[in-house]
């Protein structure tokens, strides 16, 4: 698997906080990251979600 860097700013007190729960978790900032991702619906059912809202919902 090829990886690339991600750069991503935030405060320091919460990347204290993801630092925090990724050592409770046993995990790494990047397999906490990775995990988030992954439970992002895919992006076809996203779209297909949004084609079938109505318009104008309040008419």
């Amino acid at each position: 698997m090829k990886t690339t860097r991600l750069n991503v700013r935030m405060s320091e007190r919460r990347l204290n906080k993801l630092r925090s729960y990724a050592l409770i978790k046993d995990k790494t900032v990047t397999q906490i990251v990775e995990d988030w991702v992954d439970r992002l619906p895919n992006i076809e059912s996203v779209k297909n979600e949004a084609d079938s809202l109505p318009v104008n919902p309040a008419d």
